[in-house]
């Protein structure tokens, strides 16, 4: 479908909230949840089933067509996955059991290698932060495992003092930014590449493939000659990473 009918539609949509119309830009859209679902880091075994995280980013879907104002100048794909991948993960919180704590233990290893970077002036090995939490190598690892449903990507918030400031918003182009806001875009922009530059050849080419390339974790995990759940634990531990260097080079703006 063309721009200018998609445009049509939405208008079309918002000024006579016809369901008719409803229902066709949801199945317009359709491919988006499948697109979310395959790009999140979620490893619960046993907990959902595919079929049940399709319906949950389905729910998010309805709720993005619902609500979505095109007048704001912001593309439709945009705000959708957002709100796709926010109802899957309520879905997830309110089904796990554990994960308040996992919350936690992700907060422990995100200060974890806050605290490092800022002693060390580098990121941090692996042996470096289970040192510094008084944990073995395995269990970090195991942490981080369990933390990936809630570390998910660079579109998290940043820091927990301000949950509307992510990497992704930072670097995103969906309008033009005024000069003082591109001077603040370009030099996070600066700085990600550094923190990129500074991971391990390994978690830099699973940033590469995931965010550039956008493989899936199974698509990465065949590259890489691992499991998923392997991919899963390396991206949220890379991603923990770039997220403590880019915090330490913002304080020191």
């Amino acid at each position: 479908m063309q721009a200018a009918q998609i445009e049509q539609r939405w208008e079309q949509y918002v000024r006579h909230h016809d369901p008719a119309v409803r229902d066709q830009l949801i199945l317009q859209y359709a491919p988006l949840v499948k697109y979310v679902v395959g790009r999140m880091v979620v490893s619960l075994p046993g907990l959902l089933n595919n079929e049940d995280i399709l319906s949950y980013g389905t729910i998010g879907l309805i709720q993005a067509v619902d609500r979505f104002d095109p007048r704001q100048g912001v593309k439709f794909e945009t705000y959708a996955i957002r709100r796709i991948r926010g109802a899957i993960l309520d879905a997830i919180r309110s089904l796990h059991p554990v994960s308040r704590d996992a919350n936690r233990r992700a907060r422990e290893i995100e200060h974890a290698y806050d605290d490092l970077v800022q002693r060390l002036g580098r990121l941090p090995s692996d042996e470096e932060v289970s040192e510094h939490l008084g944990l073995t190598v395995e269990e970090l690892q195991q942490r981080v495992a369990d933390a990936t449903a809630t570390i998910l990507s660079l579109d998290s918030p940043l820091g927990e003092e301000d949950e509307h400031l992510t990497l992704l918003d930072q670097l995103a182009d969906d309008s033009l930014p005024g000069v003082a806001e591109q001077v603040e875009r370009d030099d996070l922009y600066r700085h990600l590449v550094a923190a990129i530059r500074a991971l391990s050849e390994r978690d830099r080419l699973v940033i590469t493939l995931y965010y550039y390339e956008e493989l899936t974790l199974k698509e990465i995990s065949e590259v890489l000659g691992v499991s998923t759940s392997r991919v899963s634990q390396l991206h949220a531990a890379a991603v923990m990473k770039l997220r403590a260097a880019l915090r330490a080079a913002l304080a020191v703006v």
